[in-house]
């Protein structure tokens, strides 16, 4: 009662990363510690496209991205319980409708730079990062590497660690659209194209004029959002370039 000395009002549980998706949370944020931090950007790119290491760099990604629905979305931790493997396959389904209940901008913007960002991996992992925009072979990189994205896309959406068997997205028909499978990867090259033109004639110019490392960094992470979530799933400063320190 109120003006009483000794007693503790009820406070309702706080239903975060710090109650039930605890057992899941950890054990994906463990997993992708345990794999090896990416090595520091090579002076030359390699001779060609570490398979491995992409992987790698992408299942970090993805134990990132999950561990955030996690913490961040009741709707997702109310569904860990349950049978896992009867509820994951109920929530596998051939998309009966172009839309799912996502916003717009989770469709439109987060999945193609999600995608992008593990075109870059991609890239990044091979040696036509710094392709001119003029050349042919970089066009057939953007276009491997927005394959790479459709790849990890489907697993995210329908695979063994995706978002139909953690948190059952797909159970209900009108959660899952072809929306996902198609911007995701188109959307990815787009972006993948139109961050390389914005850091090549836009932020080295920028950088040519500008020596505020604060500036710099920020202007980089705020005009390539998909080559900063990139550069964090490879351990990586967000605003890193390989050459380019900010401080030159």
């Amino acid at each position: 009662m109120p003006g009483t000395t000794g007693t503790v009002p009820d406070i309702p549980p706080v239903y975060g990363i710090l109650d039930e998706p605890m057992p899941v949370l950890l054990p994906l944020l463990l997993v992708a510690q345990t794999l090896s931090p990416a090595p520091p950007p090579a002076a030359t790119p390699p001779e060609k496209t570490h398979i491995g290491a992409a992987i790698a760099d992408s299942f970090r990604l993805l134990m990132m991205e999950h561990a955030i629905r996690i913490a961040t979305q009741e709707k997702t931790r109310k569904e860990l319980g349950g049978p896992f493997w009867t509820d994951y396959r109920k929530s596998i389904r051939w998309p009966g409708q172009w839309e799912d209940t996502d916003a717009w901008w989770v469709n439109y913007i987060g999945h193609p730079i999600h995608g992008a960002a593990n075109g870059l991996i991609w890239i990044e992992n091979g040696p036509y990062g710094n392709t001119p925009l003029s050349r042919k072979r970089y066009w057939a990189s953007r276009g491997i590497a927005a394959g790479y994205a459709a790849i990890y896309s489907l697993q995210f959406e329908i695979g063994p660690l995706s978002e139909a068997s953690i948190g059952n997205v797909g159970m209900k028909p009108d959660t899952t659209g072809w929306v996902d499978h198609v911007v995701t990867p188109g959307g990815a090259f787009a972006l993948l194209v139109a961050e390389d033109a914005l850091d090549r004639y836009f932020l080295q110019w920028f950088e040519r004029h500008v020596r505020n490392k604060y500036a710099r960094a920020s202007l980089r992470m705020i005009f390539n959002p998909s080559r900063t979530m990139a550069n964090v799933a490879e351990l990586r400063a967000p605003w890193e370039r390989t050459g380019r320190p900010l401080t030159k």
